[in-house]
């Protein structure tokens, strides 16, 4: 076999459906569609969760409970193992140095600091939450963590 005698699998390179093209083709005049009706129209068919007119399943169902995402408050969460990483000794960490560093990457949502790796390091962290854990290890190795 060469390469000029490749040709693709049987069944691989199905052709298109040609509508419209003539009665003779099979696919002629109405295109596959039928005689009339809302669905042979040009843009035709009905909505998702449309029931004929019926009152539809998602309307009769009734309403319960809440849901809180729409008030959720979101963070950016960082961890302690990459401010770590990211910060020598006794520095001061805010929003503005953590952007810059890309350790964040958005500059309106706030940030909170999760206790995931450990600080080695005093360092003076000031972020806009943090959990119980990243606030102890800060503060025992000889830092601060400071709500903004």
């Amino acid at each position: 076999m060469n390469l000029h005698e490749l040709r693709p699998a049987f069944g691989s390179k199905k052709k298109p459906k040609r509508l419209g093209q003539g009665i003779g083709s099979g696919t002629g005049k109405t295109s596959g569609k039928g005689n009339k009706g809302q669905k042979s129209r040009s843009g035709g068919g009905v909505r998702p969760g449309f029931e004929g007119g019926q009152m539809p399943m998602i309307r009769r169902i009734p309403k319960r409970g809440f849901n809180n995402a729409r008030f959720a408050k979101t963070f950016q969460v960082v961890n302690l193992e990459t401010i770590a990483a990211s910060f020598e000794a006794n520095a001061t960490v805010t929003f503005e140095e953590m952007y810059a560093r890309r350790i964040v990457r958005q500059d309106n949502v706030p940030v909170k600091v999760l206790a995931k790796g450990d600080v080695d390091k005093p360092l003076i962290v000031r972020a806009q939450a943090f959990s119980a854990q990243a606030k102890s290890k800060i503060e025992a190795a000889g830092g601060k963590a400071e709500v903004i």
